[in-house]
């Protein structure tokens, strides 16, 4: 089976996106830093370090830290598909991602977002 094509996209590549959808909507790029940093345990200059390096999506995940336990409260549907009923681990890691900026980007209080009792 071949890999879905988004696995090696540079996260670079996407990330400006993220910033963009953010920004769009009145929310910021240091809000979208804090949600990556909170899913994957990376730091700004370990992140910097993967943006630099074009890291692909799946090293990006892979490589990460520490992905936060929290992030199976991480419920609802990204691309016509419900993200707690992905099995493939790396596109449910790519998929949680998209679900919290979709967040941020409609509005959402960062502790929601952020999944902080």
């Amino acid at each position: 089976m071949t890999k879905h094509h988004i696995y090696t996209m540079s996260f670079a590549k996407v990330y400006p996106m993220y910033i963009a959808k953010a920004e769009k909507k009145g929310r910021t790029k240091a809000e979208v830093d804090e949600i990556i940093y909170w899913l994957t345990g990376y730091s700004r200059e370990e992140l910097e370090k993967q943006l630099e390096n074009q890291t692909d999506f799946e090293t990006f995940f892979a490589q990460a830290p520490q992905l936060n336990p929290s992030r199976t409260m991480i419920k609802g549907v990204v691309c016509g598909v419900r993200v707690e009923d992905i099995e493939e681990p790396t596109m449910q890691e790519i998929r949680y991602l998209d679900k919290l900026i979709d967040e941020l980007a409609k509005g959402k209080a960062m502790e929601k977002i952020l999944r902080k009792r």
